[in-house]
């Protein structure tokens, strides 16, 4: 299949964009799936959620997309087809619908994460829901620069809010991004960084082949149905492939940590989330890479 990768065109699976391995045959055992996470830096659990309670919070964003005039009047409401020169959705209120609150703060994320803490776990209040439309993309980051203020032990949890092939934009993971001695010097300048305190952009590049060619590292993704969840840590190199089609994907980031620890304050009991979008200009991360000793194209 050929694909697009950033705004480079790749095959997949190929050369420069693998496949994510299964740990659902890992479970129940917690030493195995945190020795993959060692490895890996992520975990991709097939299955973890009930399909039909996804597909139930799917049919209800796209009723609500519905009725924001956002879908193609014409189309099959739970296609979620974008009309051409389509304008994308306000997400933040139905990502708290029932429906959608039971798919991203599940019963089986919050068992799940009570095992591989070893302790009762929490969720951030804010919640991530998206809409990513034709030619739309994500470049890669580590999730660390945005919520890095609380727990160590933080997690995203990615949950496909469909069936999505990899031409449809699908969360691509960096292997062994938060690990492998060619990024030490990536964790230690950008891997530090607050977007908030440091005004700065929070993608380190919008090319993603740019970090295996420069710094190694495997970029990895896949087909996903509805019901998977992949989770990573906070150093964890992720993007996704480029939306091709007609039709909107949908996806929740949501994020997990141990009760007992902080957890960054932005984002829970009603904090202000970023405070430094639309108050300064931030400063351009081949600016900011340049002062870092990084290379930059």
């Amino acid at each position: 299949m050929n694909i697009r990768f950033g705004y480079r065109d790749v095959a997949y699976p190929g050369d420069f964009l693998g496949a994510l391995r299964d740990s659902q045959p890992l479970l129940p055992d917690m030493h195995a799936l945190h020795t993959r996470m060692a490895e890996d830096g992520y975990l991709l659990l097939r299955g973890l959620i009930d399909r039909q309670k996804v597909q139930q919070a799917r049919a209800t964003i796209l009723h609500y997309m519905h009725e924001q005039n956002v879908l193609t009047p014409d189309a099959p409401v739970l296609e979620g087809v974008m009309p051409k020169g389509g304008r994308g959705a306000k997400m933040r209120r139905i990502a708290y619908h029932d429906d959608v609150l039971a798919v991203i703060q599940a019963t089986e994320l919050f068992d799940f994460f009570a095992a591989y803490f070893g302790e009762p776990a929490r969720t951030f209040d804010y919640k991530w829901l998206r809409a990513v439309g034709n030619e739309q993309y994500t470049g890669a980051h580590y999730d660390f620069v945005y919520m890095g203020r609380g727990s160590a032990k933080l997690h995203t949890v990615w949950i496909p809010l469909g069936d999505i092939s990899v031409d449809h934009g699908t969360l691509a993971i960096c292997r062994g991004s938060h690990n492998l001695p060619s990024f030490s010097r990536i964790r230690d300048t950008y891997g530090r960084m607050d977007v908030d305190r440091d005004g700065i952009d929070g993608w380190f590049t919008k090319d993603p082949m740019e970090i295996v060619e420069k710094f190694g590292g495997e970029w990895l993704t896949g087909e996903f149905l509805m019901g998977d969840a992949v989770l990573f840590g906070m150093h964890t190199m992720h993007a996704s492939t480029t939306n091709l089609t007609n039709r909107f994907r949908l996806s929740c980031d949501v994020r997990y940590q141990p009760a007992s620890e902080p957890a960054d304050h932005r984002w829970v009991d009603g904090g202000p989330g970023h405070t430094v979008h639309g108050v300064k200009d931030l400063i351009p991360m081949e600016k900011a890479r340049a002062q870092w000793g990084l290379p930059v194209d």
